[in-house]
């Protein structure tokens, strides 16, 4: 009960804030949604990048989710879909996993995986509606607020994808031992948390 009442005081103020700065509340509250305190989706993002750290292929990749999560991030906020919390989170953690066990078992990208990446983007959108439902959004900027926290998020895994492409892929990425050496444990030890996880979102 305390929560929802800190949430709606935290609408209420914003209430009284102009369109411009409450777009800006917005838009750093979907960036810190992803960093620091999305290590699900961190991890995702991760996974997504290390089977192929070229950008391009990855690009495309972060563009089907991108599209894809906003849809159900949007129709989710509009109260079209009410997607269950306890169906929503396990399933996150189950893409998380499928990710990296492909990372394991396939030696290189199929372009099947933008189709996947985009049905996990729609349950990663669901998600994401329901970290921001429980803060909610202010009525008199209600869809740029939206807009903007989804534009944080985006910034968020543009922000993963660069630090990962400049710290590992670029360096790494045409190195012979780089699926042996670098793949295949990394994608190893995400399956392991991602699998917990997992269990533990069923089980609560």
């Amino acid at each position: 009960m305390s929560r929802i009442f800190f949430a709606h005081v935290i609408v209420q103020e914003l209430d009284k804030l102009s369109g411009t700065d409450a777009a800006w509340v917005y838009l750093k509250l979907g960036y810190n949604h992803i960093l620091p305190m999305g290590l699900d989706h961190i991890l995702f993002v991760l996974s997504l990048f290390m089977l192929s750290p070229k950008l391009k292929p990855l690009l495309w990749q972060a563009t089907a989710f991108t599209i894809a999560h906003s849809i159900t991030l949007g129709l989710a906020m509009y109260h079209i879909i009410s997607p269950p919390a306890n169906i929503v989170e396990p399933v996150i953690a189950l893409s998380i996993l499928y990710v990296s066990l492909e990372n394991i078992f396939s030696p290189r990208l199929k372009v099947s995986r933008i189709g996947i990446v985009f049905l996990f983007g729609l349950v990663h959108g669901m998600g994401f509606a329901g970290a921001l439902g429980k803060l909610g959004l202010p009525q008199n900027s209600y869809l740029l607020s939206l807009v903007m926290f989804n534009l944080g998020v985006e910034l968020g895994q543009l922000t993963i994808i660069l630090s990962a492409y400049f710290l590992l892929g670029k360096w790494f990425g045409n190195k012979p031992y780089y699926r042996k050496r670098i793949v295949i444990p990394v994608s190893a030890v995400i399956a392991v948390i991602s699998a917990i996880w997992t269990v533990q979102r069923i089980l609560l």
